[in-house]
């Protein structure tokens, strides 16, 4: 495999460390003169190169050898924790477990309201405005 230019590696290392997309670009590339949405855009396209997702799974790979942490294991481990929970009456905190259990198996969608929040934004430019 080819080996990544200097920048999709630091792009790949900013990322492991936890940077957002477009922090790892920002870092990565000299994007001080670039709109918001050219950043968003280019670090999209740079996540989806076939090069630099290996390298991130490379580079997360030992941390995840460490840990052992698998979807399966995670899934199990939830459940024992709900069943205790739920054992000892602690409602609360069994239908937590449940809830987190069924967002790592990708049930549970957070959905967000754009409409909602978008119309935050026009009252607080409206209230600003008088």
């Amino acid at each position: 495999m080819k080996e990544l230019t200097p920048k999709q590696e630091d792009f790949a290392q900013q990322i492991v460390k936890g940077s957002t997309q477009a922090d790892a670009y920002r870092t990565a590339y000299n994007a001080s003169s670039m709109k918001d949405e050219t950043i968003w855009s280019n670090a999209s396209r740079l996540i989806d190169n076939s090069k630099v997702k290996a390298r991130i799974k490379e580079l997360r790979q030992p941390a995840v050898d460490k840990v052992n942490l698998t979807l399966e294991s995670h899934l199990t481990d939830l459940l024992k924790l709900r069943n205790m929970a739920a054992k000892d009456e602690k409602w609360s905190a069994a239908i937590q477990a449940e809830t987190v259990r069924g967002k790592a198996a990708g049930l549970h969608i957070d959905k967000i309201d754009m409409k909602q929040d978008l119309d935050v934004v026009v009252e607080i430019v409206r209230f600003g405005d008088e």
